[in-house]
């Protein structure tokens, strides 16, 4: 037994040596490598064909992400912010735990006329971050442009709506070419919130300024950049940008290189959905002194209680 072991051994060790060696090894082992990279598609084929099946949408996709990466999220955030990771991690949470928000967007999907369209769903993806940060910031003006059904604004007004009852009163300004986006935008949330309907940079002109711009309109890069230099003089700060088509180019990257900006990119994981996931590019104003690029985000008047909304108890 041990004979024939070590017999097949050394025959397994010249095989691979051949397969690994020689041309014709090279071109056997094809089908070896197919398989090894079918292995990471696989699964992501399987959820396009039930997805196909069981989803209305055809654009904006929805799905939550995985708890791994919301802790990843909460992380980033907690590096940026110096805020502690339980602390941001606790208001991603906060987002997810909002029965009263998911009822509302479900609700209001399926009495709307896109109901055949768009799945009676409430998962908010990377806009748990966009959440996060407004909770955090406790921001005046929070604009964001392209609104499509009005799954970010909801989020960002139950943010605003929550600051306010902590005594940091803000508003929302979303801005659309479309009329008919934004219906998710009613009552309670819209106490906080409109939006601006005609061409976003038209809109942006008209906002005196800004805390938080979150940029998700017209995806050309010359649009996205044209934004940002609008808005850039709007900023104070502790201005922050959140980047949402930074997956695709890298012009908030370099619009932060330019004008002595930090920037960090978030990517996200979809949670059983065949899409691959977007991200959030974060483009904020180093503390000075701080060590690490953390943002500016208080008065140093204020303690960082009074602005986070957190007890020191």
């Amino acid at each position: 037994m041990v004979f024939t072991s070590l017999r097949m051994s050394s025959l397994e060790r010249k095989t691979k040596a051949f397969l690994l060696g020689s041309s014709l090894g090279r071109a056997l082992l094809i089908p070896f490598r197919f398989r090894t990279a079918l292995g990471y598609y696989a699964p992501q084929l399987r959820r396009t064909l039930a997805w196909a099946v069981s989803s209305r949408e055809t654009a904006n996709f929805t799905f939550e992400i995985t708890q791994e990466n919301c802790g990843y999220l909460a992380h980033t955030i907690s590096v940026i912010t110096g805020v502690p990771y339980a602390v941001v991690f606790g208001y991603i949470q906060e987002l997810q735990e909002d029965k009263a928000l998911k009822n509302h967007v479900t609700e209001t999907i399926a009495k709307s006329a896109i109901r055949h369209s768009a799945d009676i769903r409430c998962a908010f993806g990377r806009r748990l971050g966009w959440y996060a940060f407004v909770r955090l910031m406790k921001p005046r003006i929070v604009v964001e442009t392209g609104v499509d059904k009005g799954l970010g604004a909801v989020a960002l007004c139950a943010a605003l709506v929550r600051n306010e009852a902590e005594g940091f009163a803000g508003r929302y300004y979303g801005t659309d070419k479309n009329p008919e986006a934004g219906f998710l935008l009613t009552e309670p949330y819209n106490r906080v919130g409109k939006i601006l309907y005609g061409d976003s940079i038209e809109s942006l002109r008209s906002i005196p300024a800004i805390d938080i711009f979150i940029n998700d309109s017209d995806h050309s890069a010359d649009y996205e950049r044209l934004e940002y230099e609008i808005i850039a003089p709007k900023l104070g700060v502790k201005g922050l940008i959140l980047g949402d088509n930074c997956h695709c180019n890298d012009v908030l990257a370099r619009f932060s290189v330019e004008r002595g900006r930090q920037f960090i990119f978030f990517r996200e994981q979809p949670k059983d959905h065949w899409y691959p996931g977007g991200g959030i590019g974060i483009s904020f104003i180093a503390r000075v002194g701080s060590g690490a690029p953390q943002m500016v985000l208080q008065d140093s008047t204020k303690q960082p209680s009074e602005v986070y909304g957190v007890s020191r108890s």
